[in-house]
C-alpha cells in the first residue's frame, strides 16, 4: 500500500486520467472489435499513446540526438521483426494480421515503431542509475520482456498477431521472450549509445509505457487473462513509483 500510495501522490492528474481511459477503452477494443470505425480510433489512440515520451524525448535530447534515436531503434525494429516473420528467429514462428494496418514490405505493420519506440523509452528512463551502460541496457531488456507478459498475450488473443504453434504462455510461445531479451538489449543500447547523456531522463520519458500499459492490462483484465492482468497491474504502480523517483531525481540536478 505504501508503494501504491507514493505512487500515486505525485502523479499528475491528466496522466491518472488518461490511465484510467486507456483502460476502459480496452473493453470497447476487446468486446467491439468490429464496429465501423474501429482501426482509425486504434491508429489515433496509438499514436496518441506514444506522443508523451517521444515529446519528453526530444525535450531532454534535443531534436537531432532524439531523431537519430528514435531512427536508429525505429530500423533495427523494422529489421529484427522482418527478419522474424521471415525465420521465425529470434522469437519464433508468428505473423502479423491485417488488423494492424498496411505492412512494411507485406512483413510488419508500418506502425511498429509508434508501439515499439515508446516503450523502449519507458524502459531505458525506468532503468537509469548514474554509472555504466551495461546495467541499465540489461535492466531495460528485461523490463521490456516484462511489458511484453502484459501486451502479447492480450493482442494475441485480439488476433494483431498469430502464433501458428502456439504457446503455452496463453498461447504465447517462451522462444518470444527470448526474443523480446534479445531485441531489448539491441534497442536500449542503441537508444543510450545514439543518445547519450549523463543527466537522468525526465519523468515524461516513462509517461506512454505507462498508457501501454494500463490499456493492456486493461486488455487482459476484460479477457479473462489473469497473469498478464496481475503482472499489469504491478508494473503499471511500480512504473508510477519510478516516474515520481524520477522527478525527484529531475528536480535535484
Amino acid at each position: 500500500m505504501r508503494v501504491f500510495s507514493h505512487a500515486l501522490h505525485p502523479t499528475p492528474r491528466p496522466l491518472l486520467l488518461a490511465s484510467a481511459a486507456a483502460f476502459f477503452a480496452a473493453f470497447f477494443v476487446t468486446r467491439f472489435p468490429d464496429v465501423p470505425g474501429a482501426s482509425v480510433g486504434s491508429y489515433a489512440s496509438t499514436v496518441l499513446i506514444a506522443l508523451p515520451s517521444l515529446v519528453a524525448l526530444f525535450a531532454h535530447l534535443g531534436p537531432r540526438r532524439a531523431a537519430l534515436s528514435v531512427l536508429a531503434v525505429s530500423a533495427f525494429a523494422y529489421a529484427i521483426e522482418s527478419v522474424g516473420v521471415v525465420t521465425g528467429f529470434p522469437y519464433g514462428a508468428f505473423f502479423y494480421d491485417d488488423a494492424l494496418g498496411p505492412r512494411f514490405l507485406g512483413l510488419v505493420p508500418y506502425l511498429l515503431p509508434v508501439t515499439y519506440v515508446p516503450l523502449v523509452i519507458g524502459a531505458v528512463a525506468a532503468a537509469w542509475t548514474p554509472g555504466r551502460l551495461a546495467p541499465r541496457i540489461v535492466l531495460s531488456a528485461l523490463l521490456l520482456v516484462l511489458i511484453d507478459a502484459v501486451l502479447d498475450p492480450g493482442a494475441t488473443a485480439l488476433g494483431f498477431w498469430i502464433w501458428p504453434e502456439g504457446g503455452p504462455y496463453y498461447g504465447v510461445p517462451l522462444s518470444n521472450f527470448a526474443g523480446w531479451l534479445l531485441s531489448g538489449a539491441v534497442s536500449a543500447a542503441l537508444l543510450l549509445s545514439v543518445g547519450r547523456t549523463r543527466t537522468p531522463p525526465p519523468p515524461g520519458a516513462l509517461d506512454s509505457a505507462i498508457l501501454a500499459l494500463a490499456f493492456w492490462t486493461g486488455a487482459a483484465v476484460f479477457s479473462g487473462l489473469v497473469l498478464p492482468a496481475l503482472l499489469g497491474a504491478v508494473l503499471f504502480v511500480l512504473s508510477l513509483a519510478r516516474r515520481a523517483a524520477l522527478k525527484t531525481a529531475s528536480k535535484s540536478q
